[in-house]
Order: C-alpha cells, then structure tokens, then sequence
C-alpha cells in the first residue's frame, strides 16, 4: 500500500487544489474512512495556521488542539462531516459541514454549540450483554440501554465531554435535513415526502427548501 496521495486522485469532499502540487498528505487510519480529511490539511491549506508538517506536529503535541472534545496528536487523524475542530486557545470553534459540491467546509461556531457533535445512525445491533450498539455515520459506536426510540438514518446529538446522547431527531416527514453530497450539497431544507423503494434500491425524499426543493 501506497504511503502517498495525489491531489488529483484525492475524494470530491477533500477542500484542497489539486494542480498546485502532485502529492498531498495521505490520511491515516480513523474515522470517516477514505472521505476523511487529514488534519494537517487542514492546519496548512485551509486555516493556514501552520506552514508545514513539522508546525502540525509541534502545535499537536502541546495538546492545543480538540476534536470533538479530544486533544489530538496525529496530524494524519481523518476529520469528516460534522466533526468539530477546537482550538481553546484563540478561542475559535469550527464545525465540518458539506458545501457546495459535497466538499467540506469549516463552519466557524461559539464555544457551546462546540460542546457536542451530530450524527447519522447508520446500523444498529445487539452486542454480546444484550446491549444495543449504534454506530454513526463516520465509525463511532454508541452504547444505549433503550433502542426503542432510535433507527437507522434518524440523527443523535453526543456531548464531546460525557460521551453521552443529548438529543435525538427522528427521521420523518417534517424533519430538519441537510443534503450531504451531490449538487445540493450544504442545502438545508425539511423532509416533504419519503418514498420507501422496494427492494435494494434507495428510497426517494423530497425536501422543501428556500431554493425551491429538491
């Protein structure tokens, strides 16, 4: 397996150019699989608060910078969708959004909304104990003790600190929805219809929106 990372082959969400220079940094293992970003990308190209690996490295190691609540110390760690950035120091709080296109973007937030991060549920099953296992659109698994009340595609809200699920959003029809990829990518609208799709294929959801729907 290859160590290195061309630009012109990174994935569409990637916020970086691709004809400047031939190879970027590859992202190492984690969450978000091949769309995550690596973090020094985002240090370097887009905030540019520091000029090389080695700046990310030393910035890393002195524990000054938090993803979901957790200092980091890979400057290859992969950031996703809806992943937020700290940085307590200067006192400036980002949340990963899909833009236009389905590239990610940095959505600068305040230091409350920073204190807890949205995810999708994308599977559920009964782990060894009789416990239900929910696990999030980029990898992460959430314990609960009830799974009455959560399904696939429905959204959570975990607190950064305890771990622990603060809200919960429902998929349905009049639900608050974001498109995350494709040409509507960033948009956010409510769910007017659902139309379930038998059988393997997806199913249809109209969403009302300021710019018409889609």
């Amino acid at each position: 397996m290859t160590r290195h990372q061309k630009r012109l082959s990174v994935p569409n969400s990637w916020p970086v150019e691709r004809k400047t220079d031939t190879f970027t940094v590859k992202a190492g293992a984690g969450p978000h699989g091949e769309a995550g970003v690596p973090l020094v990308v985002l240090l370097r190209d887009v905030l540019g608060y520091v000029d090389s690996t080695k700046e990310a490295r030393y910035a890393l190691n002195n524990d000054s910078i938090l993803v979901n609540g957790d200092a980091i110390s890979d400057e290859q760690r992969p950031i996703g969708m809806f992943d937020i950035l700290a940085f307590p120091e200067r006192g400036e709080y980002f949340r990963v959004f899909p833009d236009e296109g389905g590239r990610l973007a940095l959505t600068p937030v305040d230091e409350d909304a920073a204190g807890s991060r949205l995810g999708k549920i994308t599977n559920k099953t009964v782990v060894p104990g009789g416990v239900v296992q929910l696990t999030l659109h980029d990898g992460t698994n959430v314990r609960v003790d009830d799974d009455a009340d959560y399904e696939t595609n429905d959204s959570i809200v975990v607190d950064n600190e305890t771990k622990e699920i603060v809200a919960h959003f429902e998929y349905e029809e009049g639900a608050l929805v974001t498109a995350v990829a494709g040409q509507h990518a960033g948009q956010i609208g409510e769910i007017d219809d659902i139309d379930v799709t038998l059988g393997s294929g997806d199913n249809t959801v109209t969403v009302a929106s300021e710019d018409g729907g889609y």
